[in-house]
C-alpha cells in the first residue's frame, strides 16, 4: 500500500524556480550567453509589476499602485534594457521571435499610451513583429477598458487572459479581491466586443466558503462567454501573502475539498466540449490553434525583459532579484529604473543548468502536458530513455495509479495523475535545487 501524497505541494510554471537562483558572482556578458544560442525562433516576454490591488493569494512580482511618474520611469528602463539586450543579441538577420506575452503584475495597468509605448518597445526596439506571432497578454476586470483592449487588438494580441477568479462576491472578497461580478460582466463583454481571437478566463477552487454549487455556478457563468481557454487554479496560501498570515496550507480537510472541486470543475468542462491540456488548463474543442501551449515560454530561447522576466539560455536561466514582500519589492523595482543602459548588458541573478537539470526540465514540462512525454524525442534530445535516471521516480508515479506506462512511447498521467501533478512536479526536482530552494531567505 503507498503512502498518501499531499496533492497540492508546488505549481511548478518554471523549473527551477527563481528561488533556487542565486547572485552571479561573475556578471556574464548577455552578448556572450547568447552568442551561440539559436536565436531563429526565441519567446519575447514584457512584464509589467503593477497592479490597483494584491490579491490575498498572490505571491508574484508586483506592487500595488504606482506613484506619479514611476510607470513611465519604469518604461524608460525597459526601452534601455530592450536596446541594450537587441544589441547583445547580434546581427537582426539572424533574430527571430515566435511567439510573444505581456504579463505581471497587470500589463494593462498601464494607460492606452503606455500600453503603445509597450508594444513600440517589443516591435521597434527587439524587432518581434507583433501582428505576425501570437501575442498573449494579461489583464484584470477593472483594468480591461475599451480603450486599452483597442490598443491591444489593433497591435495583433491573439490571446487575453482575464483573471476572474470567482464570480461569486462573497468568494472573491474572500480570496481578497474585492469586486462585484457586474463589473466582471462588463468587462467580459468589452473583450469580447474587441474581437479577440482567443479569451481565457482564471477562475480559483478552494476558497474558503466556496461550495461544490457555488463552483459549479462560476463555472457556468465563464461558460456563458463561451471562452476559447479556461485555467482552473487550487488556492494556495503562501507565505509573505495577504492570507499567508491568517490560515495554513497542510491542512487534510482543505487538501480534500480542493480535490473534489477540481474533478468536479473537470468533469463539467469535458461534458461542456473542452479539452484538457494540463491540470489547469482547458480549451474549447473548436477554438482556434495558438500555436506552441502553455508551458512553451518556458523553453530555452526565452528572452525577458524587466525587473520580474526570467530570461532561458540553455546553460544559463536568469533575472533580477526576486522578491514577494512589498517593501522589498519596491525597492527591487526602484533599483531597476534607476539603472543605466550598460547594466543591463549583463546577467544578475540566476542558476546554471547542466545536464542532469536540462533533462530533468525537459522530463518535468513535458509530462505534466495532458498529451505527455515523447520518449523517441526525449532519447533523441539526450541520448537516452528517460528511464536512464529517472526510473525510481516513474515506477513510483505509476505504482500510485498516476502514470499510464513507464516503458511506452509516450510517458503519459492518467487522470488521477494529472489531478496529482502539484505532487509530481515537486518529486522531479534535483537534490540541488530543494537544497537551494529550501536555503532561500524569504523577502
Amino acid at each position: 500500500m503507498t503512502t498518501p501524497v499531499r496533492p497540492y505541494q508546488s505549481y511548478v510554471y518554471a523549473y527551477p524556480h527563481k528561488t533556487a537562483y542565486r547572485k552571479l558572482p561573475d556578471r556574464p556578458l548577455l552578448r556572450d550567453l547568447w552568442d551561440a544560442e539559436p536565436k531563429d525562433a526565441l519567446s519575447l516576454y514584457l512584464h509589467i509589476p503593477f497592479c490597483e490591488i494584491r490579491c490575498g493569494f498572490c505571491n508574484l512580482f508586483t506592487r500595488i499602485g504606482a506613484p506619479d511618474g514611476l510607470t513611465g520611469a519604469y518604461l524608460d528602463a525597459l526601452d534601455r534594457q530592450a536596446t541594450a539586450v537587441r544589441e547583445a543579441l547580434g546581427e537582426r538577420q539572424r533574430v527571430r521571435f515566435a511567439t510573444a506575452a505581456f504579463g505581471g503584475g497587470t500589463p494593462t495597468f498601464l494607460t492606452a499610451a503606455e500600453l503603445e509605448r509597450l508594444c513600440d518597445i517589443a516591435e521597434r526596439r527587439m524587432g518581434a513583429d507583433l501582428r505576425a506571432v501570437p501575442l498573449s497578454v494579461e489583464a484584470s476586470p477593472a483594468t480591461a477598458t475599451a480603450d486599452r483592449l483597442a490598443v491591444l487588438a489593433e497591435r495583433g494580441t491573439t490571446r487575453l487572459s482575464l483573471g476572474v477568479q470567482s464570480f461569486d462576491d462573497t468568494e472573491a472578497r474572500s480570496a481578497v479581491r474585492p469586486q462585484r461580478r457586474a463589473d466582471v460582466e462588463a468587462a467580459l463583454g468589452r473583450v469580447r466586443d474587441a474581437g479577440l481571437p482567443v479569451l481565457n478566463i482564471d477562475l480559483i477552487y478552494g476558497i474558503d466558503g466556496q461550495t461544490e454549487e457555488s463552483w459549479l455556478k462560476s463555472l457556468d457563468a465563464a461558460l456563458a462567454w463561451r471562452p476559447e481557454e479556461l485555467y482552473l487554479y487550487p488556492l494556495y496560501i503562501r507565505p509573505l501573502t495577504g492570507l499567508g498570515r491568517r490560515a495554513d496550507d497542510h491542512d487534510p480537510a482543505w487538501d480534500a475539498q480542493r480535490l473534489r472541486l477540481y474533478r468536479l470543475g473537470r468533469d463539467h468542462l469535458l461534458a461542456h466540449g473542452y479539452t484538457q491540456q494540463s491540470m489547469r488548463m482547458f480549451r474549447r474543442a473548436d477554438a482556434p490553434p495558438q500555436g506552441a501551449d502553455d508551458y512553451a515560454c518556458q523553453t530555452d530561447g526565452m528572452i525577458g525583459l524587466g525587473c520580474g522576466a526570467r530570461s532561458y539560455t540553455a546553460d544559463l536561466h536568469y533575472s533580477f532579484d526576486y522578491a514577494v514582500g512589498m517593501h522589498e519589492i519596491r525597492g527591487i523595482i526602484d533599483d531597476y529604473v534607476a539603472r543605466p543602459a550598460a547594466d543591463f548588458a549583463h546577467a544578475e541573478y540566476g542558476r546554471r543548468m547542466d545536464a542532469d537539470e536540462a533533462r530533468r526540465r525537459h522530463l518535468l514540462q513535458s509530462l505534466l502536458q495532458a498529451d505527455g512525454l515523447d520518449t523517441a524525442d526525449y532519447r533523441a534530445r539526450f541520448g537516452r530513455p528517460p528511464t536512464d535516471g529517472f526510473r525510481a521516480e516513474l515506477e513510483a508515479f505509476a505504482a500510485r495509479g498516476w502514470l499510464q506506462d513507464t516503458d511506452g512511447p509516450v510517458l503519459r498521467l492518467t487522470p488521477e495523475g494529472l489531478a496529482h501533478s502539484d505532487a509530481i512536479g515537486p518529486e522531479l526536482f534535483s537534490p540541488a535545487v530543494r537544497a537551494a530552494m529550501a536555503a532561500y531567505e524569504r523577502k
